[in-house]
């Protein structure tokens, strides 16, 4: 079995930060016996459906899951019944859809607004105090009462899901997360530099926000990145210094389009694809024989496959959310049915076994490994595209340009099909 795994441009970028190492494990190292917390949580060793007999345990953040699919935050999980049928369908743990720092601090405000308007009232009308319909923290508390709720409902862990990008409202919201019955929580730092701030101090504000969570909590964190950072390797590094259990790979930022007719930007939120868990995957392969915290895959699962190359890249769960709301929660079962069919067919017993297989090796010089991949990249699109020829003027065909391949002339009506003319990407075009 092929044991290398070859970053291309899109992953290349991350030996600029001067990746080292913490506390660095071989590929396939199993995380539950590192001295990282363990939830009580079952973890049996599983038969699936279709009566593949593999170990499909894994450990994410110290907690014992029954396998590797994990329910991302989303639409799924927002009530108890949902986390329920996410559990019934198969998965190993769910992430609840995310409390936004927006509602927090629209809680603090309107209190603080309240309070100003009656604070010159008599002590005898303190009984009259105003409460706001539904009462206070209307929001926050009943974000936490779906998880003392769901953690009860179901027998796999239930983790938390905070969404902001500043400092101050984190701390209490996530003391409230755990006190409710959370396994774990996850920093969702939605954080979209809108300015030409430093990119150091976007660095310095993940680094302080997960600081201000750590020393509130007890139970194992979570930071959601963004690649959109000046050095993601070296962020890496230090939210594991920090102490962050796991990283999730990636934030999926919304990207607006142009309506050209109304002459305006539209918002949305398109369901993920399998393409998009190429730049996640890339980074988890550089990371992971470079840190012993867990790593996620988050983005593009849609088929058991995709479970399977997040595993050998190194990941030690992948998330999805996409692939269920397209066919629904139960779809879980077919991607760890599928995982366990692959895992029986290659001769894997465990997913211990698979973790890592392919992760980028740590006795090599990693600038020149990526650039060596990025290189074969583009070998291997001058065989499928064909080679780059010079027009009659001396210079090469522009993108989309007929060429020639295995010397027959497009134009050529006995050339055999495999040979005939073929669009042919510029030389600087990463793919």
């Amino acid at each position: 079995m092929t044991t290398s795994f070859t970053p291309t441009g899109a992953g290349a970028g991350w030996a600029g930060g001067g990746v080292g190492t913490v506390g660095g494990r071989a590929a396939g190292a199993d995380l539950g016996t590192s001295g990282i917390r363990t939830s009580g949580v079952a973890a049996a060793h599983e038969r699936s459906a279709t009566g593949t007999d593999v170990d499909l345990r894994t450990s994410y953040l110290g907690l014992d899951l029954r396998n590797p699919v994990v329910a991302s935050a989303g639409p799924l999980s927002q009530t108890v019944e949902g986390v329920r049928e996410l559990a019934d369908g198969g998965v190993g743990a769910v992430v609840l859809y995310s409390l936004f720092e927006e509602q927090i601090r629209h809680e603090a405000a309107r209190d603080v607004m309240l309070e100003e308007l009656h604070e010159e009232s008599f002590a005898e009308s303190l009984t009259y105090f105003p409460t706001p319909p539904g009462g206070r923290d209307v929001l926050s508390r009943s974000y936490y009462s779906l998880v003392e709720r769901a953690a009860a409902a179901v027998d796999v862990p239930v983790i938390a899901s905070l969404n902001g990008s500043s400092i101050g409202t984190w701390t209490e919201a996530a003391r409230a997360m755990q006190d409710a019955g959370a396994a774990a929580i996850e920093l969702n730092i939605y954080l979209v530099p809108g300015d030409t701030n430093a990119g150091r101090d976007v660095e310095d504000a993940h680094v302080a926000i997960l600081t201000s969570v750590k020393e509130a909590v007890t139970v194992p964190v979570a930071v959601k990145l963004s690649p959109f950072v000046s050095s993601l390797g070296e962020l890496a590094l230090r939210l594991a210094e920090a102490g962050a259990d796991g990283l999730v790979m990636f934030n999926r930022f919304v990207q607006p389009d142009v309506d050209i007719e109304g002459l305006e930007v539209v918002s949305g939120l398109e369901l993920s694809t399998p393409f998009e868990a190429r730049l996640p995957r890339t980074w988890i392969a550089a990371l992971r024989r470079r840190m012993s915290i867990s790593l996620a895959g988050t983005t593009g699962v849609d088929t058991a496959d995709d479970v399977v190359k997040y595993l050998l890249a190194g990941a030690d769960v992948a998330m999805t959310t996409s692939s269920l709301v397209r066919r629904g929660p139960g779809y879980a079962h077919q991607l760890v049915d599928g995982l366990a069919s692959w895992m029986s067919r290659k001769g894997f017993s465990s997913v211990t076994d698979v973790r890592g297989l392919l992760a980028v090796p740590t006795d090599v010089e990693t600038t020149a490994y990526a650039r060596a991949g990025y290189v074969s990249a583009l070998e291997k699109a001058k065989r499928t595209y064909g080679p780059l020829v010079e027009d009659s003027e001396g210079g090469t065909p522009p993108f989309g340009a007929a060429t020639t391949v295995g010397g027959t002339a497009p134009t050529d009506p006995q050339a055999d099909p495999g040979q005939r003319a073929t669009q042919v990407p510029p030389p600087h075009v990463d793919l």
